[in-house]
């Protein structure tokens, strides 16, 4: 065994020996199903091994920076008020649910039940509503095959449960609110969002630190949405510089659904987001909109899967990469068009723009098709900004700085102007600004 294998080998070995001293909160006799589904993921987990640049999947993101970590499950929570939180408050958001170090904080937390709308998390969700659970939770994220998901899995208790009645339109965005308050602390969030037919909802799955240290964030996913049914989806991952996000969302589409999904990447030292989408019935239409704003020695992945597996469905998909300074972005979309699947109509984007000499991307965006009766399109451009358009600037009055910095902004900002939430859009704009330093560099002479 040579020392990177040790090494790794070493770090599951620890995340194991978390699980055996803090397997999850007791089971409730009414979630007997629960102890089941932890038990197959704990059996996966030790039969797995961590990802490293041997793997298709991961040949690109080397995550050996993780083996160097020691992280523990919460010991002791940390007491935080309301005012400590208010900077991350979402104006147009009544019902929010907060975790605070993978842990569920009902102190901090709000929930409006418009029109029956169930948010809580797992372990005080009503008894008519854990059939519905049962059936989807565990069901959609995949882990045979994926440790974080299995170590998400094997730890399952304090997850956060929207549940959308069939036909009702709920009107105002639910936020859900993951802080990290502590270092070296190993934390498993878990969401399940079910969407029945005929419903509309709006979603906010938002990662923030109140320190600078390393941590680690093993998140996942679960979106199921019923024929009908309309989901906005925003995912914003800013997480500590010295974090560790890993990150998993599996979505099910049924007949006529829409989903949209729009996710920012700002922090971490090393984030990962695996996508997953599948077509689960005829007419479905999804959109995947993606940001990586990233800088210094940071790596950002995204790989997405978009499966269409029935006739008429719809995909649309754009995602963009601003890498700054020695920061790795990596982006990997496939799109699968299965036997029968005919009338399939999909587009695939990937843009990156490098800001510096040492920044890399590598991108791979991805067909494969199997019925004969689609439209499908993809694409990739990597490059850095358009001396035309910098020298367009320049000549309206304004310096070679402010310009390169405005065209930087504009070319993330695409990707936040299609949030629907202003509040959040407005928060997210500001951050690009900052990063971008155009404020800074509009107020000087």
């Amino acid at each position: 065994m040579n020392t990177a294998t040790a090494a790794a080998r070493d770090v599951l070995d620890n995340l194991l020996a978390s699980l055996v001293q803090s397997p999850g909160s007791p089971v409730p006799a009414r979630l007997e199903w629960l102890r089941t589904l932890r038990a197959q993921a704990l059996e996966r987990v030790g039969a797995l091994t961590l990802p490293n640049t041997h793997d298709e999947a991961w040949r690109f993101t080397n995550i050996s920076a993780l083996t160097r970590q020691s992280f523990h499950p919460l010991r002791a929570p940390t007491a935080l008020t309301s005012a400590d939180i208010a900077r991350l408050h979402i104006e147009e958001a009544p019902t929010r649910l907060v975790f605070v170090d993978g842990v569920h904080a009902p102190h901090l937390s709000s929930v409006n039940a418009e029109g029956g709308l169930v948010v809580g998390n797992l372990l005080s969700a009503p008894e008519a509503q854990v059939a519905t659970i049962a059936g989807h939770l565990g069901r959609h994220a995949a882990f045979h095959d994926a440790l974080f998901p299995a170590l998400n899995t094997a730890v399952l208790t304090d997850a956060a449960v929207v549940i959308v009645p069939r036909d009702v339109a709920v009107a105002a965005p639910v936020h859900l609110l993951f802080i990290s308050t502590q270092p070296d602390v190993a934390s498993h969030p878990r969401l399940l969002l079910v969407a029945e037919p005929g419903s509309v909802v709006t979603l906010i799955e938002d990662y923030a630190a109140w320190h600078q240290g390393a941590y680690l964030t093993n998140a996942v996913a679960e979106v199921a949405l019923g024929a009908n049914a309309q989901v906005e989806h925003v995912r914003v991952q800013r997480e500590s510089g010295q974090a560790f996000h890993m990150a998993s969302c599996a979505v099910s589409l049924g007949r006529a659904s829409r989903y949209h999904s729009v996710s920012i990447a700002l922090g971490a030292q090393i984030s990962r987001l695996d996508l997953n989408v599948a077509q689960t019935a005829d007419a479905m239409e999804c959109s995947l909109d993606g940001l990586a704003l990233i800088g210094g020695q940071q790596l950002a992945d995204t790989h997405t899967f978009i499966d269409h597996a029935k006739p008429h469905g719809v995909s649309r998909q754009m995602h963009k990469c601003i890498v700054d300074d020695g920061a790795h972005a990596v982006f990997n979309g496939k799109v699968m068009v299965r036997p029968g699947a005919q009338k399939t109509d999909s587009a695939q984007s990937s843009h990156n723009l490098l800001l510096s000499g040492k920044a890399v991307v590598d991108t791979q965006p991805q067909l494969e098709i199997f019925a004969d009766d689609v439209k499908c399109t993809h694409g990739a451009t990597v490059g850095q900004l358009n001396s035309e358009e910098v020298f367009y600037l320049q000549s309206r009055g304004l310096p070679e700085t402010v310009a390169r910095n405005l065209l930087t902004y504009a070319f993330g900002a695409e990707v936040i102007d299609r949030i629907s939430v202003a509040s959040l859009r407005r928060q997210l704009e500001q951050t690009v600004l900052d990063q971008t330093g155009l404020d800074k560099s509009a107020s000087q002479p």
